[in-house]
């Protein structure tokens, strides 16, 4: 697996960067990638079936000259900038079986961010279908885009982010996760307040050290 820690000039550079290497992996011109990086400025960015005005304070946005960008993958809205460490991951099916089955992949796939992270300091776990948390606090959101033989799987990462603009720029979603108990997102999520080089560290470690 590759190593790339890079973020581009602009927010809509990152994500198309993110979804160009997936369709050279399935072209055969790329192989698995592990892939940092974090904005310098904040932005939206939404699922592929999200709606603007269900999810986002777009007045808001506007006023504030904070970009909303559509990715290819599913999943909600969620607020990047600084504090916010990105991670991807270009995956083949053929790595683990575990892989062709989208629950089945979170959990491989988010059982290795929780040991980096473990590893680090602080108990980490998993909630379904696809967040991390910590003191029932959620840390990490995730999704996928996915393709016949490869799969992009990108998630966030708080671990020192301005959380005030969680609320500002994202409305109380309809759907929530059991879990979350109708907590705001004031009351929901956290940083993780880790070192992000020993966070990027402790994660490529455990995807070079091969399959558990």
């Amino acid at each position: 697996m590759k190593l790339i820690d890079l973020t581009l000039d602009s927010p809509v550079e990152n994500i198309a960067y993110d979804e160009s290497l997936l369709v050279l992996a399935e072209h055969g011109q790329r192989g698995e990638i592990l892939r940092f990086w974090e904005s310098g400025t904040y932005f939206v960015a939404t699922g592929i079936g999200s709606r603007y005005n269900q999810e986002i304070y777009r007045d808001r946005c506007q006023n504030d000259n904070i970009p909303i960008i559509r990715r290819q993958s599913a999943g909600g809205s969620v607020v990047l900038g600084p504090g916010c460490l990105a991670y991807s991951l270009i995956l083949s099916y053929e790595r683990d079986d575990r892989l062709k089955d989208i629950r089945t992949s979170y959990n491989y796939i988010l059982t290795k961010v929780i040991q980096a992270i473990r590893s680090i300091g602080k108990e980490a776990y998993i909630e379904p279908v696809s967040d991390i948390v910590i003191c029932n606090k959620k840390v990490s959101g995730n999704a996928q885009m996915r393709k016949r033989n490869f799969f992009l799987h990108h998630g966030t990462l708080l671990y020192d982010f301005d959380l005030s603009r969680i609320p500002f720029y994202l409305k109380e979603p309809v759907k929530m996760p059991h879990y979350r108990g109708g907590r705001s997102h004031r009351e929901f999520v956290t940083n993780l307040s880790l070192p992000v080089s020993s966070l990027k560290k402790e994660i490529a470690k455990k995807w070079g050290e091969g399959e558990d």
